[in-house]
């Protein structure tokens, strides 16, 4: 049985692909992503994400348990938002995120997702494919009380861009034109068209 393996520890990925009829092992990369970002310097966003995601999945893909490693689809992630000129990722920290969301709030930003699926069989990795999936994302201007709250909440704090739109954040969410499960982390459509090209079907990997 072909294993499905999600390198990423977002409730938001895992709850988009057990939605989906997907049971995914989890385990985290623990790649250093400053690291891979400040020896990118300044290539565009697009690139930047599908880098770090690839860089996920194959640290993923070189300690799965030998049982996983025998037969497995490994999907690595990465997310970043862009507002102007200025990359977005997770505050980190509670001031961080009210300062992100006073830029956010009345504004439009881009939200990119770089996806990597690697085929690994008897331990070792036989194909990859990659892409990146962009939405644009078109935030309301919460009142202030309203922020206060969310930023207090702890949610915006280590996601992505600072919000989440399956979440407290989606009542400060106007519209979003794209794929909505990309903003959450994991674009299932983007995820179809990685697997057939690595001629996967999509109804092995249901649980």
């Amino acid at each position: 049985m072909t294993r499905l393996v999600l390198g990423s520890a977002s409730a938001g990925r895992l709850a988009v692909l057990r939605s989906a009829g997907a049971d995914p092992v989890v385990v985290v990369s623990g790649v250093d992503e400053d690291a891979i970002i400040a020896a990118l310097g300044g290539d565009a966003p697009e690139r930047l994400v599908a880098e770090l995601a690839t860089a996920k999945a194959h640290a993923v893909a070189e300690n799965l348990p030998d049982e996983v490693a025998a037969d497995a689809v490994v999907i690595g992630c990465d997310s970043m938002l862009q507002i102007g000129d200025r990359l977005c990722g997770k505050p980190g920290s509670s001031e961080a995120a009210l300062q992100q969301w006073r830029l956010m709030a009345g504004r439009a930003g881009h939200l990119h997702t770089g996806h990597c699926v690697l085929r690994v069989n008897d331990g070792s990795v036989t194909a990859g494919e990659s892409e990146t999936r962009s939405t644009t994302v078109h935030f309301a201007n919460p009142a202030p009380t309203d922020l206060n709250a969310y930023i207090d909440s702890g949610e915006p704090v280590g996601v992505a861009g600072g919000f989440t739109l399956d979440g407290r954040g989606g009542w400060f969410i106007d519209r979003i034109e794209g794929d909505p499960s990309n903003v959450i982390g994991v674009s299932l459509p983007l995820l179809r068209t990685l697997l057939a090209r690595l001629g996967l079907p999509i109804a092995p990997l249901w649980r």
